[in-house]
This record gives structure tokens, sequence and C-alpha cells, in this order.
């Protein structure tokens, strides 16, 4: 159906209350909502560490703390808050609320609550269309960020391009220096490799990333342990499989200075989780390691500079260290072409 509504102008909500790579994925969507509305406010309901990330894009007018909801695994709800949660959201009467949750199946009934003048988003094939006008049907296929701008370009709005951008302060890059300072890099640089996933099944072996981490610290690498502070055995046990020396930051890096620090590395080997999406923001070449499906809808759109490598029968050591080299290979190619254009050359990737 033709979608024929009159968009409000004023105050958007926007719901999306999930973890770090489906917020990067969903950054295309949100910066088109802000070109359709140049002068609304709008603001970004989500989980608590939503905070920090909505401060860093100014086309970003607001947050507001989602306290969980039965039936969303993202955190443990605090059912005691959710009934001052929606009086508060509904006494801001928004003019517009979209769902960029998913489907829809549980968020549809939270925005609901949220009393907006109009509501709109996905929801489940078969289910009942809350307004077809607004709503539409949750993709079955393609990557994420496709998927939340099918609804954006539904509901009329300019799509200014389909790229993530992840923006790093001069904070940022002044702590992930000093980090880098307390070390003794190596002329050839430095890679990250991100060994933990917050979902088990989608980590990729720990001691075949210490295997791959020792080929690269072996050709003259520095190696970088990152990931969170819960995720600390995770990296002391690649560190204690490796045979070489590595650098472990689990847990000395928060989402900013891992950025920054992220974004000087030559190359990233990760999971299929969210520092990989970070990665595709900051354009760093990444190896990714994927489970099931997933490639279909949690993959980098730039499948030249980003691989991931999912089989069902499991990915190997050698497919990894092939990948990367070849990644290396290539981005050191471009960059001594780069180093010997002229002003007149043009130099493409």
């Amino acid at each position: 159906m033709e979608c024929t509504w009159e968009p409000p102008r004023r105050r958007i909500a926007i719901f999306r209350a999930l973890k770090l790579g489906d917020m990067l994925c969903a950054i295309p969507a949100l910066r088109a909502i802000r070109s359709g509305f140049p002068e609304g406010e709008i603001v970004l309901i989500g989980l608590p560490w939503t905070r920090e990330f909505v401060a860093r894009y100014s086309w970003l007018d607001g947050f507001r703390e989602f306290p969980g909801f039965p039936g969303l695994p993202e955190q443990e709800p605090q059912l005691e808050l959710l009934p001052s949660f929606f009086e508060q959201i509904r006494a801001e009467r928004f003019d517009l609320a979209i769902q960029l949750h998913g489907s829809g199946a549980i968020s549809n009934r939270i925005i609901a609550q949220f009393g907006a003048r109009i509501t709109a988003g996905f929801y489940q094939w078969g289910s009942p269309c809350p307004n077809p006008f607004t709503f539409l049907p949750f993709p079955e296929r393609g990557l994420e960020s496709r998927r939340l701008l099918s609804l954006v370009k539904y509901l009329k709005l300019p799509v200014v391009d389909e790229s993530l951008e992840f923006p790093i302060s001069q904070d940022d890059i002044f702590k992930s220096r000093l980090i880098i300072c307390d070390q003794n890099l190596s002329p050839n640089g430095y890679i990250c490799v991100h060994g933990g996933a917050s979902v088990p099944e989608r980590r990729w072996p720990l001691e075949r990333f210490a295997v791959v981490a020792d080929a690269f610290a072996s050709r003259g690498f520095t190696v970088f342990l990152t990931g969170t502070a819960a995720e600390a055995g995770l990296t002391n046990a690649i560190a204690q499989a490796m045979r070489y020396p590595a650098i472990n930051l689990a847990g000395r890096t928060p989402l900013g200075p891992l950025a920054a620090l992220l974004a000087g590395a030559r190359l990233l080997l990760c999971n299929d989780t969210g520092v990989s999406h970070l990665a595709a923001a900051l354009r760093v070449p990444s190896v990714v390691i994927s489970t099931g499906e997933n490639p279909d809808r949690w993959a980098p759109a730039d499948r030249h500079l980003h691989r991931v490598l999912c089989h069902d029968s499991g990915v190997t050591v050698g497919e990894v260290v092939a990948e990367a080299k070849a990644l290396l290979s290539s981005r050191q190619r471009l960059s001594r072409t780069a180093r010997s254009a002229t002003p007149n050359d043009t130099v493409t990737a």
C-alpha cells in the first residue's frame, strides 16, 4: 500500500533498546530521520549505556533510559520502574514514535504505551498491522541497516547514504594515546584481536584466536587483545595460549578510547559482535568469524574491506590468516599508490 501520511514536524521518539552493534547498524536510518525532520526534536529511547552513544551524534537531541520489558533479552527488566517510565514518556506528548527495535512482536506493545500522536515501525508478517500507512512488515532478508532503511523509505523520508559512522572526540584520542605510549610498539604497527562476544555461541575458539595472533606477532606486529572487563577471562586465555607476547587491554578501554585505538589499527580480528560494526564505521580492515545465518543480516556492507568467514563445518585458522594477509597486502598496495600519486592522479580502492 502506498504510504500517504502527513508526518509531524515537532517531537519524535525513536525506540531501539539494543546493544552496540545493533545501534551502529541503525545509524543510516537515524541519520535519514534527522534529514526528514531537520527542525524536529529527536529523542532516542534505549538501554542505559546508550546515553553516551547518543551524546556523540549532533543530530540526536536527547535520550530517555528504558528500564527493560518482559520478553526482551537485552537487560533484566526493572518492573517497578515501568509504570513511571510510561507515565513520563506520555507526559512528553511526542508527535511521532518510531519503532526501530525489530519485528514488533513485543516492541509494538511498548511504543503503544508512549501515547504519541502517530506511531510507526515494523510488524510481523501475519500479525495485525497497527497502521497500514506507517507500519511495514519486517523484512525477512537483507542486512540489518538496509532492513531499517526500508521503513525510512516507506515513510517517504530522504535516505542520505548507507554508511556507518562513529565520532571520536579529542578526549578519546588522548586516552588511547596514553595506552599506546605505555607500550613498545612495533614499527609495523599493531593489530587488535577481540575474542569476546555477548553470546557464547558466537565465539570462535580462543585457542584459534591465539594461533592467528601468533601468526602476526611473529611477523612483527604488536598485538592488542581488546575486550570488556567482563571478558578479561577470555583475553587472559588468549594471552596464555600465545607463544608471543600480547598486550591485554580487557577492561581498560571504554567505548570512545577503544574506537580511537581501533582507528589506528592495521587490522581487526573478531567474532560477529559489536566491535565488527565499530570497525565498519571507522573503515578499519577486519576479518570477522561469523556463525549460522548471521552474515545475511549482520555482516559489514563492504565485503572488500571486511572479510566475513562463516561455514557450517567451522572456520579454520588457515582461512583467517589467509584473509588477514590479503587485507594487509591490499592496504599496503593502496597506501603505496596514494603516496606516489601526483595531484593529477586518481587513486581508487
